[in-house]
């Protein structure tokens, strides 16, 4: 950072030529970017900017619109001041239409009232900035160092905001084009003081350049995106005086992040691990205060307050692993949020793990909800396919009985995917038995039931590789019919009745009595319900 007119006037070289701020010490804040001596009056075609102009004003003209002109151009190319040393020409003060024009162009002016050495004072300010764009070199390698790191391992958004915070000591936003936050690390602040009505106060801050600071509001706001499309803004809240190195900094993070986001669009978006980070943090009860969860859901653009809250699940049908379940996993989550935006449903929309997609539907007071679940479920056949069950937690207008309301959908959705009938969505009563029996699914007498009922096949099955389970599945599912539960399992009637003989001999079963094939068909179910329960 440069050193500003008022630090180099401390500095020992000038405290020794007395210096006295006669003109513009308003503008004492400006940076000195180097030191100048020059005692003719056409120099400015050979400034850039940012001197302080020493001279003794010998050769200063006496002309009041010589003089003028003389300030005035120096104004022009923006010299940081003109310091000038009494008693070659001037003896106790420099003419009046000198320091009018110095005045009317905001140029400071510094008398120095003993003899001043030049090149000591030049030597000491040069010095200065040298050290300072060393620093600044030192700086910007230690930034560029640190977010290379982050680029080559892939560190996620939530990592890069919190290397910014731990970096500057300040909270940063990552926000999108509409101003609704995306990601945050407010480093230890309330975040109801900060994120309170954040999209219309980010509104009144403009961003004309890529890097811009709103003093009103002390944010030092960057553009983020790569090759020419912007997809948000990052907000380090820097106080009324940011400084060069977290300018330098905000900027070298959004380029972390620009490039990660070009590197992840396969992955999921970052809307959807945002909403994901909230929807996981109701269910694990991770904000100490339910009000954090309602402010951070409203800066994403999803109220949540005096609304009716609903948790639902998108179970996936099919389980998976590697990048092609990651793949349908954030197929269905974007499809969900798709359908959400199309029928215009508030809703934090995000995986809960590997085979489920989690929606917190803030429905408006007196919306019909059976018919909002209607709607979306058509929606979802379009946009998602039968790639997923819907499951249908309670309703709930506190935002502390959401957790049971995710917790009841997903058991819903574990059992609603075994499910013969297809239906739009499920809620628990729509279970029957198997409802019932998943709830009861960690109960070590209903373990013990399936092992008295089933174990003999299922051991049968482990030690010879065969499929009896499977076939007395077949059979029951068809009510005992054995032509039809034959069809079905793409077997030859003798073949599936040899089958029906084993299986009632593994089981020392009757199976055409009714009761018995009641009781395996209740073991069945309950067995799904267990290997459920252990996914």
């Amino acid at each position: 950072m440069l050193p500003t007119l008022a630090e180099v006037l401390r500095l020992p070289a000038l405290q020794r030529a007395r210096p006295r701020v006669v003109v513009g010490s308003e503008h004492l804040d400006v940076p000195v970017r180097w030191v100048h001596i020059a005692e003719v009056t056409d120099l400015a075609h050979l400034l850039r900017g940012g001197e302080l102009v020493l001279s003794t004003g010998i050769a200063m003209p006496d002309d009041p619109h010589a003089l003028k002109r003389y300030i005035d151009d120096l104004a022009a190319v923006g010299v940081s001041g003109i310091a000038v040393e009494l008693g070659r020409k001037y003896h106790a003060e420099l003419p009046k239409p000198f320091l009018d024009a110095a005045r009317e162009a905001g140029v400071p002016v510094i008398l120095l009232d003993r003899e001043a050495r030049f090149v000591e004072i030049t030597e000491a300010v040069h010095i200065r900035v040298v050290n300072e764009q060393l620093e600044e070199l030192r700086e910007s390698e230690k930034l560029h160092s640190v977010f290379t790191r982050l680029s080559v391992e892939g560190a996620d958004t939530d990592r890069i905001l919190h290397e910014i915070t731990q970096l500057s000591g300040c909270p940063v936003v990552l926000e999108n084009l509409s101003h609704q936050v995306l990601a945050c690390d407010l480093n230890g602040e309330d975040p109801g003081t900060l994120l309170t009505s954040w999209e219309s106060r980010s509104r009144a801050v403009r961003s004309g350049t890529r890097t811009v600071h709103a003093p009103a509001t002390g944010w030092l706001v960057t553009t983020v995106g790569a090759r020419g499309q912007d997809w948000g803004r990052l907000i380090l809240i820097a106080g009324a005086n940011p400084t060069p190195r977290q300018s330098m900094l905000i900027e070298r993070a959004a380029t972390t992040l620009a490039l990660g986001r070009l590197l992840e669009r396969h992955q999921e978006s970052l809307e959807r691990q945002t909403h994901r980070t909230i929807i996981a943090g109701i269910i694990d009860r991770a904000y100490s205060d339910p009000e954090e969860a309602l402010v951070r859901a409203r800066a994403v653009g999803v109220p949540l307050n005096n609304r009716e809250l609903l948790g639902l699940v998108l179970r996936l049908r099919e389980n998976g692993t590697g990048l092609a379940a990651q793949a349908r996993l954030s197929d269905t989550a974007e499809g969900a949020a798709r359908a959400c935006r199309e029928l215009r449903l508030p809703a934090l929309v995000g995986s809960l793990d590997d085979l489920r997609v989690g929606v917190l539907l803030a429905l408006p007071p007196r919306r019909r909800v059976d018919a909002t679940l209607h709607m979306l479920a058509d929606r979802l056949a379009v946009t998602v396919g039968d790639a997923a069950v819907l499951a249908v937690g309670s309703t709930s207008d506190d935002i502390r009985e959401v957790r049971r309301s995710f917790l009841e959908a997903r058991q819903v959705g574990d059992v609603a995917v075994r499910q013969s009938d297809r239906r739009p969505f499920y809620r628990l009563p729509d279970l029957h038995l198997r409802g019932l029996l998943h709830l009861f699914r960690d109960d070590e007498r209903l373990q013990t039931y399936v092992e008295r009922e089933l174990g003999p096949l299922l051991d049968h099955d482990a030690r010879h590789g065969s499929d009896l389970t499977d076939m007395l599945r077949h059979y029951l599912a068809a009510g005992r019919n054995k032509a039809l539960a034959a069809g079905n399992a793409h077997l030859s009637r003798p073949a599936f009745y040899d089958r029906l003989r084993r299986i009632s001999n593994v089981l020392d079963a009757d199976l055409d009595s009714v009761e018995t094939c009641l009781s395996l068909h209740v073991a069945l179910l309950s067995l799904d319900s267990v290997r459920d329960g252990q996914r």
